[in-house]
């Protein structure tokens, strides 16, 4: 068995010969139970997914002080460790390996940018520290790239995908414009519509993918109103899709073609308040499902973050919320931080609707890792109850009847005994 670290007790002798695995600042406290257990949050604080990053943060940070009101977990106080990953997939090995050795996390929890997380989860396994990949959408996340320390929260794109594009060929029409940002989830997102549409009987006639933090997008308006597709079908990054929406409806494209969107992200959505959102699009969660525990979430999240530029909770913020506490309650099911023994844990673990405020029970698929949940289709809410009820919810999907059985066979987790073992 691999061992990351490891204290060897007994006297003076003992503590000169103490192996700490990668610590390199250390801090010596009475017993363990005195030792803060420390979560890394590497979130994007600046960049393109800055808002997102924000709402990671404050949904890492409501999960922590809400364990530590009921006296944290196994008696220890809980303590988040925040890295800046810019949006920048180059420097996320640095802010893991930072988080790791500088700071002694625990566990990380985090990420928006499908290459951020892939890149973080790389320098997790390295360690063998657990990972909650929480908003990102890439398929592979959960099969290729998938690893025995990683878990992915959100939906994949390819699910997403799976939850319109049978009953919108039949409602909609045949004809498929496909666009994307230029990278693994868009990418990815892409090429798995375009295989579930062709299976449906359907054709594509123009894909594009363009670059992340696009804002000129008249060139792609004009050949989707050249070709004339039923459907457009947009896997772009929510800052840019409010531009690629803004300058079609400029067009008057906003009602033909129809539009369907991979995902919406709510920081994003509110900020701009969604002025030129039109089609449907889907989601994981939006708080204003009419299901138990709800209203009260959204009432802790108004008194604990009362001055935040977004007013009530959504999607991204609900992931990384999620993803905190369940890492947490595996951590008590475990009754140790032993990370196999978390691992353990949580791999196969049932999540009951009531618990995720979601109309059908969440799973954690043992063989990839990512939490199979109920997935919402939406579009724009023309009667809204106030001003921040932006959407309106048109159906929900069973997540066994959106399982993604071939993204799941290309993931080869690691064997337990493969992976560097540690009790933070």
């Amino acid at each position: 068995m691999v061992t990351r670290r490891r204290a060897l007790a007994g006297g003076a002798a003992a503590a000169a010969t103490t192996f700490f695995g990668p610590w390199k600042h250390l801090r010596v406290y009475a017993n363990a139970a005195d030792k803060p257990l420390r979560i890394g949050a590497p979130v994007d604080l600046t960049g393109v997914f800055v808002h997102t990053g924000a709402a990671e943060l404050r949904g890492i940070r409501m999960a922590i002080a809400e364990f530590n009101a009921k006296g944290g977990v196994l008696g220890r106080r809980l303590e988040d460790a925040v890295m800046d990953t810019r949006s920048s997939p180059e420097i996320a090995p640095k802010v893991a390996l930072d988080l790791i050795e500088r700071e002694n996390v625990a566990f990380m929890v985090g990420a928006i940018h499908s290459l951020i997380a892939r890149q973080l989860s790389e320098v997790a396994q390295e360690h063998g520290v657990i990972y909650m990949n929480t908003n990102s959408s890439a398929p592979s996340e959960s099969g290729k790239n998938c690893h025995r320390t990683k878990f992915t929260w959100d939906g994949s794109g390819k699910i997403f995908a799976m939850a319109v594009v049978r009953h919108a060929m039949r409602w909609l029409g045949r004809d498929w414009f496909l666009l994307g940002t230029d990278y693994s989830w868009g990418q990815e997102t892409v090429a798995t519509t375009r295989q579930l549409v062709e299976a449906n009987g359907g054709r594509i006639v123009g894909t594009r993918l363009v670059a992340p933090g696009t804002t000129a997008f008249g060139e792609i308006v004009d050949e989707i109103e050249a070709l004339k597709p039923d459907v457009a079908y947009a896997a772009i990054a929510t800052p840019d899709l409010e531009r690629l929406r803004a300058q079609a409806a400029q067009e008057a494209l906003g009602r033909r073609p129809a539009w369907i969107s991979n995902q919406q992200n709510w920081p994003e959505v509110w900020l701009t308040r969604a002025k030129a959102t039109f089609g449907i699009f889907t989601t994981n969660w939006y708080h204003k499902l009419e299901l138990p525990g709800v209203a009260e979430f959204v009432g802790r999240y108004r008194q604990t973050f009362p001055d935040s530029d977004v007013p009530v909770p959504g999607n991204v913020f609900y992931n990384a919320y999620m993803a905190t506490c369940e890492l947490l309650h595996a951590v008590e099911r475990a009754g140790t931080t032993n990370n196999l023994a978390v691992i353990k844990a949580l791999e196969g673990h049932r999540i009951p609707a009531v618990a995720r405020m979601q109309h059908h029970d969440a799973w954690i698929d043992p063989n990839g890792h990512r939490v199979q949940q109920t997935i919402y289709m939406s579009t724009r809410n023309l009667r809204p109850s106030d001003e921040t009820d932006l959407f309106s919810i048109l159906s929900h999907q069973d997540p066994a009847e959106v399982l993604d059985p071939d993204t799941v066979a290309a993931c080869r987790l690691e064997p337990y005994d493969s992976v560097p073992t540690y009790e933070p």
